[in-house]
Parts: structure tokens; C-alpha cells; sequence
């Protein structure tokens, strides 16, 4: 099964919805300021369990008590409906 990219339209209106997200070429980004480090992790597992369960990995880099996500479907080569469904995901986690 093949994702569609999303449209410029489709990827704007997006980000207009997720606030704490940005536009990093073919990527979505967002930075986490946990309030520790063993938070921080906590996080990270919780994204990975919904990553796995979605098959839809995002990248993940922990700096101390920050953590940056970056989502980007590779196969489809850019964004698409997934991307934004994880961000969504992890927007709940992070609150």
C-alpha cells in the first residue's frame, strides 16, 4: 500500500492545528522540554509504543531533559497523513 504526500495546502493547514510543530523540509519537527530527564525517557517510550503499534517511527534525539521528534514517512518520500496522525499522538503525550 502506498501513502499519498500530502499537497503544500494539506501540509500547511496542518501545521496551522499543531502549533508546536514546524516544517524542517520534508520533515516535521518539534522540541520537548521534559521536566527531567527520567521524563524525558518516559516520553520517548511512550512515543515508541505508539510508533511501533502505527508502524510509523519518527527520528527521536534526547539532549538531557529535551527531546526532538522529527516525522517524515520515508517510503513516500515526505509527509503524509501519518506524519500528522503521530504528531497529533505525541502532542497528547507531551501535555
Amino acid at each position: 500500500m502506498t501513502t499519498a504526500l500530502l499537497s503544500e495546502s494539506e501540509i500547511t493547514a496542518a501545521l496551522e492545528t499543531l502549533p508546536e510543530w514546524s516544517r524542517a523540509g520534508d520533515a516535521l519537527t518539534r522540541t520537548v522540554q521534559a521536566a527531567t530527564f527520567p521524563a524525558g525517557i518516559e516520553l520517548v517510550r511512550r512515543v515508541a509504543d505508539i510508533a511501533e503499534s502505527a508502524n510509523h517511527h519518527p527520528d527521536m534525539d534526547i539532549r538531557w531533559r529535551k527531546v526532538t521528534f522529527t516525522l517524515s514517512t520515508h517510503s513516500a518520500g515526505g509527509l503524509t497523513a501519518q506524519d500528522v496522525a503521530l504528531a497529533r499522538e505525541i502532542d497528547r503525550l507531551a501535555l
